[in-house]
């Protein structure tokens, strides 16, 4: 098969360079090259010997988006700037990977979706414990009934980054929740669907960067089930990083997550203990270009648009408080 041409715009997110790294990697595409107009941080980057050596450089995202050969862009900019970097992306008629979280203006986002879908291109947003192993097996037993009716999710999704990166993330409302929770959001709303309530315990507890959010909870409220996210923003390595999914029938755990531990099934006919095989992270953004590629060549989606669409809603009704009292999609 021909590669598709793709091309990245910017290199202030976090994943921006393991996605690059996918880019490159990837049989199926051609990289065309990547936008960043800070000629500053182009030479940094280059200097630092990161996968950005030996890149094509562009100053302004014209000379990709006007080129009808370039199918896809993937946003990779800082999170107050991707959302307006997505728009672009679909105005151009272009299929658009874009990472998480997808801004904090939601009617924006909704319109970047709606045009998206009037023009039948490809949103993907850049979850990667959706290619998941351990992720990937307990959604599959709650769906599949083994766990019965669920009455209970729990996710703790803690981190520790340094002063810069919080003064960049303060910017949010939010805080650190708004920076990773979506990670949790994507797979409780696959779960559960759309929360009829969420509530959000938003603190300071760390004597750090003024206004940042640090120690954060969220609680989501179904017809049948809650859901817990709990993040902070100084728990020190190796993070606890822990998935629990309750049932009537019985229960998953899975700690951590990331590197995984294996599952623990607890079923009335007794305690199993299932391996999950290692991923790398850079393995999981592979997969995720892989899905994004296979979606292109006619695949039906991993997830709807409709369910990114409600990821991205429910972030902003905790982090923001917006939300529609009931979705137009």
């Amino acid at each position: 098969m021909t590669p598709v041409r793709m091309a990245q715009w910017g290199t202030g997110h976090g994943h921006a360079e393991g996605k690059l790294c996918a880019l490159r990697s990837n049989p199926g595409v051609e990289l065309v090259g990547v936008i960043e107009p800070d000629r500053a941080r182009r030479a940094a980057l280059e200097r630092d010997g990161s996968a950005y050596a030996g890149v094509r450089w562009f100053d302004d995202p014209s000379p990709v988006l006007d080129d009808p050969a370039v199918v896809a862009v993937a946003a990779e900019g800082r999170n107050d700037e991707s959302l307006a970097e997505a728009a672009a992306i679909i105005r151009a008629g272009k299929h658009l990977w874009l990472d998480k979280p997808a801004g904090d203006d939601l009617p924006a986002w909704l319109a970047v979706a709606d045009e998206a879908e009037r023009r039948g291109l490809l949103i993907q947003l850049g979850y990667m414990f959706r290619y998941h192993h351990g992720f990937m097996a307990i959604a599959e037993l709650a769906r599949s009934g083994a766990l019965g009716e669920v009455f209970s999710v729990r996710a703790h999704m803690s981190t520790s980054i340094p002063l810069a990166a919080r003064a960049v993330i303060a910017r949010h409302r939010g805080g650190i929740f708004y920076d990773l929770a979506g990670h949790m959001i994507d797979q409780i709303v696959g779960l559960l669907g759309r929360p009829l309530d969420v509530t959000l315990y938003a603190r300071q507890d760390a004597d750090a960067v003024s206004g940042f959010a640090d120690n954060t909870l969220g609680v989501l409220a179904f017809d049948r089930a809650m859901a817990i996210i709990d993040i902070a923003a100084m728990e020190p390595a190796p993070t606890a990083r822990r998935f629990e999914v309750y049932g009537r029938s019985g229960s998953a755990i899975m700690e951590p997550f990331e590197p995984a531990g294996p599952i623990r099934l607890c079923l009335a006919t007794g305690v199993q203990t299932i391996p999950v095989p290692t991923q790398t992270r850079q393995e999981l953004y592979d997969r995720e270009l892989d899905a994004f590629l296979a979606t292109l060549s006619g695949r039906p989606p991993d997830r709807t648009l409709a369910h990114e669409r409600l990821v991205q809603e429910t972030l902003l009704r905790l982090t923001t408080e917006q939300g529609l009292e009931k979705p137009h999609w």
